[in-house]
């Protein structure tokens, strides 16, 4: 169970790069389109919303790798 953890522990780091590269792919274009509606969504999902989701998700795959789970 524990080697089960580690791995997953990897996905979830995964994860947040992942979710880190497509976010900036996909919501990337909602700060260039010169759009007021547009630019309040980007700026609210690149400074608010993305770094606390990644955030979340690499210190939960950290803590899964390094066995901060056990207690």
């Amino acid at each position: 169970m524990n080697a089960l953890k580690k791995y997953l522990g990897i996905v979830w780091i995964a994860l947040a790069a992942a979710v880190a590269y497509f976010s900036i792919g996909i919501f990337g274009y909602k700060l260039t389109t010169g759009k007021q509606d547009d630019l309040v969504f980007g700026i609210i999902v690149f400074f608010i919303l993305l770094p606390m989701i990644v955030t979340g998700l690499t210190i939960f795959g950290w803590y899964a790798i390094t066995d901060e789970y056990e207690d």
